[in-house]
């Protein structure tokens, strides 16, 4: 340890660009000299992604960052939303890597346009302008796409449906998940192997929806690894067409997709 005290701060930055926004934040402690290569914009800017600069500039909102510091935990902790609020964007605090929201009109929601069976409104929760709330219908079908180039490279991704449930909702029990490479797996052969889900009641832990700290619940679809292959497109969807009884009350902000 005297060794690292004694070393310049430059090379103390150069250090901690090696590990992890958690260790910088550690390492502030260790000394003065520690501190201030911790606090650098060297060091976070590594932690950011490599092409930040053009995903703040499809978004409306006014980024105000005096330091990269700053900016990284304010991308952590404030998703942005892109593309005229098509989907938001925001860091995994502990990795830096990216995350998107795809928002619920940019899904692909059966009957979404219909109004007898869903209908578009605004919610105060909802970092979106509308979200989609399920009115009555028998055959339940939502997908939503992103493709592989815009997420983090050799990074395992993890597919949610973020939503609520009305007060009185109706016949959300099971359900059915699945996620895919569209180029390489069929809708039918995604079918034959997707997974169990509940949006309500009991059932195993790993089937179960989870409270989300904004407030939103969020049921896991499927994951998949981004390689650093070709551009693919994912597609992660929750159905319930099989058992064709009336459901309604399903309230959806969209899906998003972050590492594991």
């Amino acid at each position: 340890m005297e060794y690292f005290l004694s070393l310049p701060e430059g090379c103390i930055s150069e250090i901690l660009c090696l590990t992890s926004p958690k260790d910088v934040a550690r390492s502030s402690v260790v000394s003065r000299t520690f501190m201030s290569a911790a606090e650098s914009d060297v060091v976070w800017e590594t932690f950011l992604p490599s092409d930040y600069q053009q995903i703040i500039c499809r978004s409306d909102s006014l980024m105000v960052s005096p330091s990269k510091k700053e900016l990284y935990y304010s991308l952590c902790n404030s998703p942005i939303l892109l593309d005229g609020g098509k989907l938001s964007f925001s860091l995994d605090k502990k990795t830096g890597k990216k995350c998107f929201m795809v928002a619920a009109r940019e899904l692909g929601i059966a009957w979404g346009n219909t109004p007898r069976y869903w209908e578009w409104l605004s919610h105060p929760d909802s970092r979106f302008s509308e979200v989609a709330t399920l009115k009555w219908v028998c055959w339940l079908d939502i997908r939503g796409k992103i493709e592989t180039q815009m997420l983090s490279k050799r990074t395992k991704y993890v597919a949610y449906l973020v939503f609520k449930l009305e007060d009185r909702y109706h016949g959300l029990g099971n359900a059915n998940a699945v996620v895919r490479f569209v180029d390489s797996e069929t809708d039918n052969e995604a079918e034959q192997r997707a997974s169990v889900v509940r949006l309500s009641g009991r059932g195993p832990r790993a089937t179960l929806p989870l409270r989300r700290d904004d407030g939103w619940m969020e049921i896991e679809l499927g994951n998949f690894f981004n390689d650093i292959a070709e551009d693919r497109v994912v597609d992660a969807r929750l159905m319930e067409i099989r058992h064709l009884g009336g459901k309604s009350g399903l309230i959806v902000q969209g899906m998003e997709f972050r590492p594991e």
